[in-house]
């Protein structure tokens, strides 16, 4: 959303930053090294690294909250943004004092939350190789603490007005009064402050609506939306009358899972790619091999968006990397700028579906499915959304009479033995993992080997200077995910601890007896999701609540899975907040209503494939049955 519009500054960082900085980049260079090392230990010598499993979790962590103070200081976590597009100058100060002011609270006392866990819920500490966890874990709150001062230091406020961050972070310090009492005293509290404690819970349950408004409203006004699923859960977990350092527990648990260890590393690949001049090398060789046929370089961009953002499992890195370029293709090409615009801006999350899918990894984790079926279920419904993009791209083609280019043999097999080394990644990745040789962990690790080795050591269109460039990138976007994995786990341990998905079923099967009708209004409420959410939380929070829903009207998981996938791309392209719509007017700058135009043939074509996606369950299905 908003975040990924931001440029990252050229300004060498200093100080704490510097430090930061060192350590997060120094965190995800060993999450990829140790992974590879691993694998050649085991294939080569039949042998293992000790402690190297429960190293790379805690690696995770590390990276996980570095990246996310890194994001903080750049200001590019994800967020809805309506406030920056449709409010006046001054209403957008406001709204960005109030959001900054809240997030400092919020952050204030899930870092207490972190210490009480730190201290309490890791004792006694158990040894990481030669590194106790509880040492790992102190990376919570030192991360949320630096996130809060930094909210709080980048409010818009002068004069007597700069005790408005004091105060938030002051608050936020009153509020965790329940967490300084436990890390101090445990669970032996004196009598009086036990008795202070209590009325905390009751304090939380006559605040919780009001506090639950204010939070959702914020969102919508552009706060950070893991500040506001933080925000959300503490609320919700006190009210009920739960201990808030779960937050901080959660934050842990996700954030040491061996599944999400892949995400930053394929995240890191996909920007090794979009900052080398691999997308100009594929660009070259797919215009040689498909621009003699009419539509022949739409074909060429489907494919090559749908690449690139199988990798990134972010659809606005591919509108922002590739965008200019193919919009410059498709004009030369003879393609109008309503035309070129609205494929562009639609095709940014075509590859969702394809492994190694950073959200298909999401749907395994969070519907419990293996996440082998889940990569076999999105591959033909990402195939049929590829083709029926491409087969309008075509017939537009043909009816604008665009012209086309003779084939050249050589300039082909030219332009393919330069771009054959990226061509060969997905193919290498695919193979090695359903194969068995490879786990989801490798895979990731040996696509940041091989595409580090092929961009600096082959091509070298990056130098070992250019590599912090690089992480630089990619840390925000990795930054930002991983924030709202952690804090949306929070959350969904609130929305299980309460049995909502049983009581759902029950209320939905005394509701609703079809299936049909049940899948009709999944439907309709993922497209609102997948305009209001991103699609990380949106998968994490919604899926578990629905997948029991799902089993009560006889849908598998996977199926399931891909449903939500292909409506949250959807939801990328529904105004009034779908989030590529913005991207797209940034990088074309372009107004937002002539984007919602040019995107709408687009949009009608996705949700054509959305409805046969859900009502034809084989079409997920199938390669599971044949191959799983």
């Amino acid at each position: 959303m908003e975040a990924m519009e931001a440029e990252v500054t050229e300004k060498r960082p200093s100080g704490l930053g510097l430090l930061e900085n060192t350590l997060c980049y120094l965190s995800l260079a060993l999450l990829a090294a140790l992974p590879v090392s691993e694998m050649a230990a085991r294939l080569v010598f039949k042998t293992s690294i000790p402690a190297s499993f429960e190293t790379m979790n805690h690696l995770l962590l590390m990276v996980g909250l570095l990246s996310g103070m890194a994001a903080t200081s750049r200001g590019e976590h994800l967020s809805i943004g309506l406030a920056q597009n449709f409010f006046p100058q001054k209403v957008k100060n406001r709204v960005a004092l109030g959001n900054s002011l809240l997030a400092a609270l919020i952050l204030t006392v899930i870092a207490f939350t972190g210490v009480s866990f730190a201290a309490i819920g890791l004792s006694p500490p158990r040894m990481i190789g030669l590194i106790p966890n509880r040492t790992f874990a102190l990376i919570i709150p030192v991360g949320y603490a630096v996130m809060a001062a930094r909210f709080a230091l980048a409010a818009p406020v002068k004069g007597w007005k700069r005790l408005f961050p004091a105060l938030a972070i002051t608050a936020g310090i009153v509020f965790s009064f329940p967490m300084v009492a436990k890390a101090l005293w445990g669970f032996n509290l004196p009598d009086w402050a036990y008795a202070l404690t209590e009325r905390y819970f009751d304090l939380a349950y006559y605040a919780k609506a009001p506090a639950v408004l204010l939070l959702l409203a914020a969102a919508l006004a552009g706060a950070p939306l893991f500040v506001v699923l933080g925000g959300l859960s503490l609320i919700l977990i006190q009210a009920a009358g739960g201990e808030i350092d779960v937050v901080a527990n959660q934050v842990y648990t996700t954030l040491t899972k061996d599944s999400f260890i892949a995400i930053p590393l394929f995240t890191l690949t996909g920007f090794f790619l979009s900052e080398s001049k691999a997308g100009e090398r594929l660009v070259e060789t797919f215009r040689s091999l498909f621009s003699w046929l009419p539509g022949g370089m739409i074909a060429a961009t489907v494919v090559i968006c749908a690449f690139f953002t199988s990798f990134t499992g972010a659809s606005g890195v591919t509108v922002l990397a590739l965008g200019g370029i193919l919009h410059t293709i498709l004009k030369d090409a003879g393609y109008k700028d309503r035309f070129s615009i609205g494929l562009l801006t639609s095709v940014g999350s075509i590859g969702l579906l394809f492994p190694p899918s950073i959200p298909i990894i999401l749907v395994g984790t969070a519907s419990m499915t293996n996440i082998f079926h889940v990569f076999l279920g999105g591959i033909v419904p990402g195939i049929l959304l590829v083709s029926a993009v491409v087969a309008f791209g075509v017939a537009a083609s043909v009816k604008t009479k665009i012209p086309v280019e003779p084939f050249n043999l050589k300039r082909a097999g030219a332009a393919l033995k330069r771009a054959g080394f990226e061509i060969a990644l997905p193919f290498l990745l695919i193979a090695g993992y359903f194969s068995g040789i490879l786990t989801i962990i490798e895979i990731g690790a040996v696509a940041v080997a091989y595409i580090f080795i092929v961009e600096v050591c082959i091509h070298r269109d990056l130098g070992l200077k250019d590599v912090p460039k690089v992480f630089a990138k990619a840390v925000p976007i990795i930054g930002g995910v991983l924030s709202i994995l952690a804090l949306s786990q929070a959350l969904s341990y609130y929305i299980v601890d309460t049995q909502a998905p049983e009581n759902l079923v029950r209320w939905m099967q005394g509701a609703v007896h079809s299936k049909y009708v049940f899948l009709l209004l999944l439907n309709l409420a993922l497209l609102a999701v997948g305009c209001l959410m991103d699609i990380f939380s949106a998968i994490l929070i919604v899926l578990p609540l629905v997948i029991p829903v799902g089993l009560a009207y006889g849908i598998e998981p996977a199926h399931l899975g891909i449903i939500f996938i292909t409506n949250l791309e959807v939801g990328f392209l529904t105004p009034p907040v779908g989030m590529n719509l913005f991207l797209a007017a940034y990088r074309f700058n372009t107004p937002f209503i002539k984007i919602c135009r040019y995107v709408f043939p687009f949009m009608l074509i996705q949700l054509a494939v959305v409805i046969l996606v859900t009502y034809l369950p084989q079409l997920s299905l199938f390669l599971i049955g044949l191959l799983g």
